[in-house]
């Protein structure tokens, strides 16, 4: 119920950043260097929190137990969405982007180290090549991505409806799942970049835009990880 209320405070933030006003506008090339800026700023924060906290967070891990750390990950989440949708501060924004980067690190940062390092390595540069080629795609044919937004909405909303009843009700443990978000969040990626296009050139929904694609990396990176564990 968490991940479906992000997901659809995302989709409610986008429709409001395309009625954000004409001023501070900036250059479409400005705006991009922003983004990706912004969007590599989380996920070295990222890594910089997996390679640093392991150690510490195993000892709060015992102590918090799985429902702390879900209230750890999901109030300072949409505290930051929540942020970002009602604001056009890019100030605030980016507060509200920390919120989300900082206890997405926290959840790798406890979950990562305890895989094999071959693994990881190799869920990163997957995750890469398909940012990467999702990125190109959604320069080359911004249309198709477009008009992918319904579509991978429900696809999504879906899939974890279908993911949380196979997991408690039937103990499902498969792969199914994965590789169907594997879809959805590389469609995402693109039509987040392709959508990031249409949107006013302001300070503000350039760093919004870069929290929709850094959720969206993330998340691959989650569900690639997860295949090549099950598969190890």
């Amino acid at each position: 119920m968490a991940e479906t209320s992000l997901v659809q405070s995302i989709e409610n933030r986008k429709q409001v950043r395309l009625e954000s006003g004409l001023e501070d506008r900036m250059s479409a090339r400005s705006f991009n260097l922003v983004l990706c800026g912004a969007l590599v700023y989380g996920l070295i924060v990222n890594a910089v929190m997996v390679y640093f906290l392991y150690a510490p967070l195993q000892q709060l891990a015992s102590r918090v137990g799985w429902f702390g750390w879900l209230l750890i990950y999901t109030i300072p989440s949409l505290t930051g969405i929540i942020l970002s949708a009602k604001s056009s501060n890019p100030v605030v924004s980016f507060i509200g982007y920390n919120l989300v980067v900082l206890p997405i690190g926290l959840l790798l940062a406890l979950a990562v180290p305890g895989l094999p390092s071959g693994i990881v390595v190799k869920a990163m540069v997957l995750t890469a090549m398909v940012t990467l080629t999702m990125m190109v795609l959604a320069v080359v044919i911004p249309n198709f991505f477009l008009s992918l937004g319904r579509t991978l909405f429900v696809a999504l909303l879906v899939g974890l409806f279908a993911e949380i009843a196979a997991t408690f009700l039937l103990g499902y443990r498969g792969m199914l799942f994965d590789w169907l978000f594997v879809i959805v969040f590389s469609g995402y990626i693109g039509y987040d970049i392709a959508k990031s296009q249409i949107f006013p050139k302001t300070l503000d929904n350039a760093i919004d835009c870069a929290m929709d694609i850094y959720l969206d990396v993330i998340n691959l990176f989650i569900r690639i990880l997860s295949i090549l564990s099950k598969r190890d």
